[in-house]
């Protein structure tokens, strides 16, 4: 009897440490970044309004990241109210930088897509426009016809690589990719967010970049956000200007 007592004893602080563990990752307090580091070197962030009032220069000099996804439209008539000055002094940096539109199941895909190239033009050295596919409000809940969804993001998709001669980056969600994008969008670089464990997709599929966290430090926070997401490429350095075109001795201002 005393000897269960001790297992159950046992059992029980384990499971609270695990627990609090993961707690202390999820709101910050410990952070993951060793291991990111050593096996994906190559670092970035993406920002909205939520972000606030970032100096770049700073971001630059202090946060050792290559490149940075700018929030800039959503739906069909919103634009962020930071964009326009978040890629006008990203792009006077030497981080890499691209935007991304939150695509909205309730609009037409070629509307959203006319709404992006009509606010983002595009400067030297940007990365692929991304589309962000995920559930809002009660679409988890009520999810929307899958039909529906790839004919409006086949519409958004073949509009933004016309203009801007190249594939657009698909970013996800576990459960969006694999109801609507699995083996239907072979062709495009996924983006993908897991803030828990690295990253698996169905059929061995690879996975460009990865969101790994929505708790990085960031000294521009507002009251309604105190963080930033932080995520990686899958790869080295070398491997992320060569698969962008880059001139592999790097951006120069």
């Amino acid at each position: 009897m005393r000897l269960k007592k001790e297992s159950i004893t046992i059992i029980s602080v384990i499971v609270v440490g695990i627990w609090m563990y993961l707690f202390c990752v999820w709101e910050g307090i410990l952070w993951i970044d060793d291991p990111i580091k050593r096996k994906y070197p190559v670092k970035g962030i993406d920002v909205s309004h939520y972000q606030g009032d970032i100096d770049w220069k700073e971001v630059e000099e202090k946060m050792n990241i290559t490149f940075a996804f700018i929030k800039a439209t959503e739906g069909s008539s919103h634009v962020d109210e930071m964009f326009s000055k978040n890629w006008k002094e990203a792009a006077e940096t030497n981080i890499y930088i691209g935007a991304y539109h939150f695509f909205s199941f309730d609009s037409g895909g070629k509307e959203q897509a006319e709404h992006f190239i009509k606010t983002v033009k595009p400067v030297e050295d940007m990365l692929p426009p991304v589309v962000d596919v995920e559930y809002y409000g009660d679409k988890e809940n009520n999810p929307p016809p899958i039909a529906d969804v790839r004919e409006h993001l086949d519409d958004f998709l073949y509009k933004l690589e016309d203009y801007y001669e190249c594939k657009p980056i698909i970013y996800s969600t576990i459960s969006v990719y694999e109801k609507y994008l699995n083996e239907y969008y072979n062709a495009y670089s996924i983006w993908i967010r897991n803030t828990y464990f690295r990253p698996f997709l169905l059929k061995n599929r690879q996975w460009t970049f990865w969101q790994y966290s929505a708790k990085g430090e960031w000294p521009y926070g507002t009251e309604e956000e105190q963080f930033v997401d932080k995520n990686v490429f899958a790869g080295s350095k070398e491997a992320f200007l060569r698969s962008f075109g880059y001139n592999l001795e790097g951006k120069e201002k």
